[in-house]
């Protein structure tokens, strides 16, 4: 863990040390998509408009919850790219805090992975309204 840093962003962490080792954004782009196959389907009752996330371009749902004061979110796209980029969000926001969400800085850790740089306008107005459903989630709470 580095100083500073909640332990839940251990995740986050090793995809920063992963990506630091990859040359090129095409690796960086096949680890992203590699880390969206891991992650578990989510259930398709979850998949209602509740869910989704608007200003996406593909289809986005993600499904909120929190645990004793612990933020944590399913989710899940039809885009293999997006689907990765859930992924990396979930290893940024899940298992913290609820009172912490709202104090990452999502768009500067991202930029630690060189995201920023190499997605599209769309796929970038889809992250950030990825990580506004997210805040507000939390702001909720």
């Amino acid at each position: 863990m580095l100083k500073g840093r909640p332990m839940a962003q251990d995740k986050f962490e090793d995809i920063v040390e992963t990506f630091d080792f990859l040359d090129d954004w095409e690796d960086r782009y096949r680890e992203v998509i590699d880390l969206g196959k891991a992650m578990p389907p989510l259930d398709d009752a979850l998949k209602v408009p509740a869910t989704k996330v608007d200003g996406c371009a593909s289809q986005v749902w993600l499904h909120p919850t929190i645990d004793g004061g612990t933020f944590t979110f399913e989710g899940e796209s039809d885009a293999m790219i997006v689907r990765g980029l859930i992924a990396v969000l979930h290893a940024l926001y899940s298992g913290l805090p609820v009172k912490e969400v709202n104090g990452v800085d999502a768009i500067a850790e991202l930029g630690r992975l060189g995201l920023n740089d190499h997605l599209s306008a769309q796929r970038s107005n889809g992250l950030r309204a990825m990580v506004e459903r997210i805040r507000a989630v939390a702001a909720a709470a």
